[in-house]
């Protein structure tokens, strides 16, 4: 926790150098495409907004500092580590691309995304729904839907499905008592997957008899390889109850196994490469930098605020948690219910209260490309398979007209 005296003294230009890479990861791709295409030069924006963040808290309080960049080192391992596996396990064949295909598809991945993360789950079915529609054109609202329900939403009934829960499991709530957002989860899952089949099935009666014969005729059954590569997963899943750094070191381990065990054909069937998790930890780096004034200001002052009910919770929550990593998010509002005195069961927050910083951080993160670490992932392969994939704001128009009304409806209907 930063110092009183530097929490008191932060001025509110401090969050300047925050908002504006946020605005560099939205502008620079479309004002200056080419120069964007570089890591180097997207590692230079970042460091450039960084840099008077650092000097500030590394004069000021580089406790802070430090405690941010441990948080982007587990944060980053623990993608990293995902990645690797999940990218070494190839599943073969190609299904219609039908639209009540496409709605399983995007439930089954809403329902792994509880036991292997929404990481996980992005990284290891986004390649195969992608290759299953790569004969229809009509198609770039797919991977926008899959980062709605996969990378997002679906990951919101175990600790293990998105970090901010296991921070919660951390601070001692109880392992099973994330099912009780199971009403949530439905209703959003369900909502979302009847909005997305209702489009797709527009979409596909654009397709021409052409395309849709060819789909047809190159069916094969699925079968999955490097198999091995699951155990791996089991290995990431169970160091998450490990301490730091152990947990790190174990993450680490994971990801060289699974180097060491996968054959190299299968990665390259997979078309595996770096890129993707190399933007996101170059992005990262700078978001988990200069977020540290926007969060210690929020930690002061957001008792005076007026945050007090379920509903006002889960949107404070949503809101950061749609342009600030999720997981501070959630701690920064799981310490102001538990400092409101208000008791109850597990952890001295009452459970709607609980319920609401828990969907908002998690359902939100899908608001923005930058929500949570593996939309970033996501939209880079979908881009390498060719996919035209919104801008950054054309993404959130998505998110706006599909989500938000949602969430107002999950607001009514929960947190009233």
């Amino acid at each position: 926790m930063v110092e009183q005296n530097l929490q008191h003294a932060l001025p509110l230009w401090t969050v300047v150098p925050f908002v504006g890479l946020l605005l560099s990861i939205a502008l620079l791709p479309l004002r200056a495409p080419h120069f964007w295409e570089r890591h180097r030069n997207k590692a230079l924006v970042a460091g450039l907004w960084s840099l008077p963040v650092a000097v500030l808290f590394l004069v000021r309080d580089p406790h802070e500092l430090l405690l941010s960049v441990k948080d982007y080192g587990s944060f980053v391992l623990l993608l990293a580590a995902l990645f690797v596996v999940s990218g070494g396990i190839v599943v073969r064949g190609d299904i219609r691309a039908t639209p009540l295909v496409n709605t399983v598809f995007l439930l089954i991945g809403a329902v792994l995304a509880n036991f292997i993360g929404t990481t996980g789950a992005s990284m290891l079915l986004i390649r195969p729904m992608l290759q299953t529609n790569r004969e229809r054109r009509h198609t770039s609202h797919i991977p926008v839907f899959f980062i709605f329900l996969v990378s997002n939403i679906g990951g919101c009934l175990t600790p293990l499905g998105d970090p901010p829960l296991f921070m919660g499991l951390l601070k001692g709530v109880p392992f099973l008592w994330t099912l009780r957002l199971f009403p949530l989860w439905a209703f959003m899952t369900g909502a979302v997957l009847l909005v997305f089949f209702a489009l797709d099935s527009h979409q596909y009666e654009k397709e021409t008899i052409k395309d849709l014969i060819r789909d047809r005729e190159r069916t094969t059954p699925i079968r999955l390889k490097g198999r091995l590569n699951f155990a791996w997963v089991g290995g990431i899943v169970g160091s998450m109850f490990l301490p730091f750094p152990v947990r790190e070191a174990a993450l680490i381990l994971m990801a060289v196994l699974s180097l060491a065990t996968t054959k190299k054909t299968l990665r390259e069937e997979n078309r595996f490469s770096y890129d993707p998790i190399i933007e996101v930890a170059v992005l990262f780096a700078g978001i988990f930098v200069t977020m540290v004034p926007a969060l210690s200001l929020l930690n002061t002052r957001a008792s005076a605020l007026g945050i007090v009910k379920p509903w006002q919770f889960f949107w404070a929550t949503g809101s950061l948690s749609s342009f600030l990593d999720n997981t501070p998010t959630y701690l920064a509002f799981f310490a102001l219910a538990k400092g409101l005195g208000l008791g109850g069961l597990p952890v001295g927050i009452p459970p709607l209260i609980l319920k609401a910083i828990s969907a908002g951080a998690v359902f939100m993160g899908a608001n923005s490309y930058i929500g949570n670490g593996p939309n970033f992932m996501v939209k880079c392969i979908a881009e390498d398979y060719k996919y035209k994939m919104p801008t950054f704001f054309g993404y959130m128009a998505y998110s706006g007209a599909i989500l938000v009304p949602l969430f107002v409806l999950v607001t009514l209907v929960f947190f009233r």
